[in-house]
């Protein structure tokens, strides 16, 4: 009976001792300090309606379900279960047809967080990207040969090439260093794409960017330069070097056997091109679109409209479409009655390249590449938007294409340092502030921030010898050229050097999960399209030849 006694005075003072460490909210706090710490690391809510935002690091939340149901458990059961019959479904049976097309989708800078902050921008946080419904998903380790965090040339080189290389070389391999003129032109430290291998086997092939088509992601199609700003001869002048001695990567684009064999390249910067007597940046005096016209005769066509993009002739053989002076606008500036989508770019590559492939399939290599420029100014919206553009294209690339012969992979090369943080309310304008609490400086903060960029001049005051944080109540946010507040001031916001998500559909698409070297990718589009001299379908069995 003591025993029994003395336990439940051990309970009724242990209950008292827990009422006193209530707080009005109803949330338990603790003298002990690693337990307020982990609280205020991870706050709890009640999300029942309230007249008012509580100020403290635990705030009360007004938050109405997108949908009533939301609040019953049939709700969130169907779904799981509705996911659970997609996921049977759509991995019950492995598709080992060999993949007659490979589209490869690259969303430059296209961070996980910008997805995740993407699918609130479609209309809330249970959207999903066309991607995201690929049956298959993996991870890839995106760092350059010789450092942590990745730029756009070295990872060209691994996702298209098989090889990791080093920062802002592309084309080469690990044993050129940056601006190594000479060193460049060593064929036994050059990377062939993905692209040349399906050139060998007679396959059609094209590229489309919404940058220049020399910038760094594109040229890893075709080029070999130990720098990837030598777009023209005169930047390799700035650089010291001679451009007589390593070629510039926009005339490799229009000699070298890749860039040459292109049936579609779609994109900006023809001041790349042209002369600065014609409104260019070249000092060698050459037109290397004209040059690319007297290559390819008179079934080569060259445009700059939408209009003639829209009413190319049905003989065309090769098209290059050169839409801006430098990369196409974003989609939020662009006139589009003059610049075309990445959608329609890539509709009309489509139905070249499937009548120029003869039967032999094709390659086809797109970049939504603004998604990048964005970030790198902080313009969270705008690259939002770019991501929802790209997203339009891969959706008109998916129902056009079968499943059964053509593989479609989406990725990106590298994140970028935005996140999506705090504690807002479901349905929160994604570009607005945080509408769960206010910071310790008692002024809110925006839901997208970055740890680096210009955008940390625009946010702060100057108030006596320090800085204040702006009152973004009193920004509009939502302005396409507002840029979101950062930790660190720099000129240009960095990328990141998370992991970065692949999204496969398509015959062998299973082998693009788990995680991954970046450098992986092209081997496994290889494997499924016979592609290469590497091991293969083909070479396991699966297939007796490549093509017809």
């Amino acid at each position: 009976m003591l025993k029994i006694f003395q336990k439940s005075v051990g309970i009724v003072l242990t209950i008292l001792v827990i009422g006193l460490q209530t707080v009005n909210c109803g949330v338990i706090s603790s003298p002990n300090d690693n337990i307020e710490h982990d609280h205020r690391m991870h706050p709890t809510f009640n999300f029942e309606p309230v007249d008012r935002l509580y100020k403290r690091a635990m705030p009360m939340l007004k938050f109405d379900p997108s949908k009533p149901e939301e609040k019953h458990l049939e709700f969130w059961n169907d779904v799981a279960q509705d996911t659970l019959s997609q996921q049977l479904a759509s991995k019950s049976l492995l598709n080992t047809n060999m993949a007659k097309n490979v589209i490869m989708f690259l969303g430059d800078g296209m961070s996980i967080p910008t997805i995740t902050a993407g699918r609130v921008y479609l209309g809330g946080e249970e959207k999903q990207f066309t991607f995201e419904k690929f049956p298959y998903i993996g991870l890839s380790k995106t760092y350059c040969a010789n450092s942590q965090v990745a730029d756009s040339a070295c990872t060209a080189t691994a996702y298209l090439g098989g090889i990791k290389a080093n920062y802002a070389t592309v084309g080469v391999t690990a044993a050129i260093e940056l601006n190594d003129c000479r060193g460049q032109n060593i064929s036994e430290h050059h990377v062939h794409s993905i692209a040349a291998w399906a050139q060998a086997q007679g396959m059609a092939t094209g590229l489309i960017t919404t940058t220049t088509v020399t910038h760094a992601s594109p040229a890893g199609v075709y080029a070999h330069a130990a720098n990837r700003n030598w777009e023209n001869d005169a930047e390799i002048v700035k650089t010291n070097n001679d451009p007589t001695h390593c070629q510039d990567i926009a005339t490799q684009l229009i000699y070298n056997d890749v860039g040459r064999k292109l049936n579609v390249i779609f994109g900006g910067g023809r001041e790349h091109f042209v002369p600065i007597s014609e409104g260019g940046k070249r000092l060698d005096g050459r037109n290397l679109i004209k040059e690319w016209k007297e290559i390819h005769g008179s079934h080569a066509t060259f445009i700059q409209t939408k209009d003639e993009l829209m009413n190319l002739p049905k003989n065309t053989e090769h098209v290059m479409g050169l839409f801006a002076s430098n990369h196409i606008p974003y989609h939020l500036d662009a006139d589009r009655s003059v610049i075309p989508s990445l959608r329609e770019m890539v509709a009309e590559a489509l139905e070249i390249l499937e009548r120029q492939s003869n039967g032999k399939g094709y390659f086809l290599f797109v970049e939504g590449g603004r998604i990048d420029h964005a970030h790198h100014d902080t313009l969270a919206l705008k690259a939002l938007d770019e991501t929802a553009e790209f997203d339009k294209a891969i959706r008109y690339a998916r129902q056009q294409t079968s499943q059964d012969d053509t593989l479609i992979v989406v990725t990106s090369d590298h994140s970028h340092t935005m996140s999506v943080a705090g504690y807002s309310s479901r349905k929160n304008d994604i570009f607005g502030i945080n509408n769960g609490q206010l910071a310790l400086d008692q002024l809110p903060y925006a839901t997208l921030s970055y740890a680096n960029g210009p955008g940390y001049g625009n946010n702060v005051l100057k108030v006596g010898p320090g800085l204040k944080r702006k009152n973004l109540h009193e920004i509009n946010m939502k302005h396409k050229d507002y840029q979101f507040p950062t930790t660190v001031p720099l000129e240009s916001e960095t990328h990141g050097g998370d992991d970065v998500a692949v999204f496969a559909s398509g015959p062998f698409a299973h082998l693009f999960t788990g995680v991954y070297e970046q450098n992986f990718i092209p081997h496994a589009m290889a494997y499924a399209s016979c592609l290469g001299s590497k091991r293969t379908a083909c070479h396991d069995g699966f297939h007796h030849s490549r093509r017809q």
